[in-house]
């Protein structure tokens, strides 16, 4: 490594870290990292002004201008804007797709930014152009077929709530009652086995509840005894 490297030579606070990167590869002799550095910078500019130019003067000054049409309710600013806004939402779906596939073109964010202003400018009037020309004779033609289409995929949208929401009901439920079951079930085992410890400890070690001490298991016996024939006397006596 040589002992001259310095951060701060390498990257400037002027330059950005691909910029720094590059001067680092290109000091090696070889220019082809230099130019393919240079390409990414160059790319990544036009798309920031690419970006911007749309959202500023392809979306924030026409929904503005839309909201004056709208205000003095000039059925002319209207149309103009409503045709701007179809041409607009097919423009911005098809870009997903060209951003995708087409962005190494040369100059593909220039022409962008070109399309973007020719949409607008009140002299070349594209949005108008293209809406007269294409959009309105192709959605005329095909208007039923689409109307059509959008009520089948209404109800089945809807059918596919209601059947999913019917089907999520049901597991919840299942899923509440399997809860509940079971833990009815944990706690009569836990009583039956309070029931049957105590029973057991009665058993193996009967406790006198009046005078607070263990009696033998004979005089335990004999009071048994002693207390059936007096209830069995009583109910003769009774009948």
């Amino acid at each position: 490594m040589d002992n001259n490297y310095s951060p701060v030579a390498v990257y400037p606070a002027s330059r950005c870290r691909l910029c720094a990167s590059r001067r680092r590869l290109s000091s090696g002799g070889n220019s082809s990292p230099h130019t393919a550095s240079c390409r990414l910078c160059s790319a990544m500019v036009s798309w920031i002004i690419s970006r911007l130019v749309v959202l500023v003067f392809g979306t924030l000054y026409p929904a503005y201008s839309s909201y004056k049409a709208v205000k003095s309710k000039d059925v002319r600013e209207y149309v103009k804007w409503m045709m701007y806004w179809i041409i607009f939402a097919i423009f911005t779906t098809v870009e997903v797709f060209t951003d995708m596939f087409l962005c190494w073109l040369p100059f593909y964010y220039e022409l962008k930014i070109a399309f973007v202003v020719w949409l607008l400018s009140p002299y070349t009037r594209g949005s108008s152009m293209l809406y007269r020309k294409f959009v309105h004779p192709t959605l005329s033609s095909k208007e039923k077929d689409i109307d059509d289409y959008i009520c089948q995929a209404k109800d089945k949208g809807y059918d596919t709530l209601v059947h999913f929401g019917r089907k999520g009901l049901n597991v919840a439920a299942t899923a509440a009652v399997m809860a509940a079951t079971k833990s009815q079930g944990v706690l009569s085992d836990r009583l039956r086995s309070f029931s049957m410890q105590d029973l057991s400890s009665y058993q193996s070690d009967p406790v006198d509840t009046d005078s607070g001490t263990t009696q033998p298991a004979p005089a335990q016996h004999r009071t048994r005894s002693m207390m059936r024939s007096k209830s069995e006397s009583y109910n003769k006596a009774t009948s």
